[in-house]
């Protein structure tokens, strides 16, 4: 799927692309993302759980300081080529692409000898001894040859339990916010139930963190995508059958 400009400024709620400094396209099946070049002033992009095989369209985003890229296809370490122009850039998770090898400290020297500016790479904080040793230990590369980057590899496709999907999200910065969140239901035909209907249950999860309860929402939510009519349906039922349930249950607990 190719990322367009209808659906960048949806995304980051923007008029124009040239003013797009944040972007989240988190799991939303993407193989190009050459429109990146029309987005200079773009400072964070969420890109994690794709299918994007080159670097190349970010090279021209001199502003971008963080960019991720877990499970996507980048085939080979040349491809970081393409980061080495962007001075700004402190932050890159690149874990889990086929680039990574099966040398995890090769994989970080090399990184790290040519990108000596990261701060944390895949969610791990970069050392001045580290820097040090990848002078030695990793290897310079140079521009990814026609053969390397070619057409891409096949898209690939993850299959991701809600508990995946909610522990990728917070790692990422971009997580969907509340009202990307408000507007996915909407798309998919949900109301959030009001806390005078549900008192007690509003009152219960206030206890727990707001932020795990988001994340959770936000990988149901996403995995819905998936579902067709048959399968939305049996959601439907479950949740509303969960509802009765904790409805009952509330009555009980008022009575007592």
């Amino acid at each position: 799927m190719k990322l367009t400009r209808k659906m960048v400024l949806s995304r980051a709620k923007a008029s124009e692309l040239h003013s797009v400094r944040k972007l989240n396209c988190w799991g939303s099946r993407l193989t190009d993302i050459s429109i990146c070049r029309e987005m200079p002033s773009l400072e964070v992009i969420t890109l994690s759980v794709n299918s994007i095989s080159t670097l190349e369209p970010v090279s021209r985003c001199r502003q971008l300081s963080e960019l991720y890229l877990r499970r996507n296809c980048i085939p080979s370490l040349a491809e970081l080529f393409y980061l080495k122009g962007l001075p700004c850039l402190r932050v890159l998770w690149l874990a889990e692409n086929p680039c990574c090898g099966a040398c995890p400290h090769l994989y970080r020297m090399t990184v790290l000898r040519n990108l000596p500016h990261l701060q944390k790479l895949d969610n791990q904080a970069v050392t001045e001894e580290e820097v040090s040793r990848a002078l030695v230990e990793g290897e310079e590369v140079t521009a990814p040859s026609r053969e390397d980057s070619g057409d891409g590899p096949p898209e690939l496709s993850y299959t991701l339990s809600a508990e995946d999907a909610a522990a990728e999200m917070p790692r990422d910065p971009l997580s969907l916010g509340e009202e990307e969140t408000s507007s996915i239901q909407g798309q998919l035909g949900l109301k959030r139930p009001s806390r005078d209907q549900f008192p007690s249950f509003s009152q219960r999860a206030a206890t727990s963190s707001r932020r795990n309860r988001s994340n959770i929402l936000t990988a149901v939510l996403l995995l819905l995508r998936e579902l067709d009519s048959e399968g939305l349906e049996a959601v439907h039922q479950r949740v509303v059958s969960r509802l009765q349930a904790l409805r009952k249950q509330e009555l009980q607990e008022a009575t007592e």
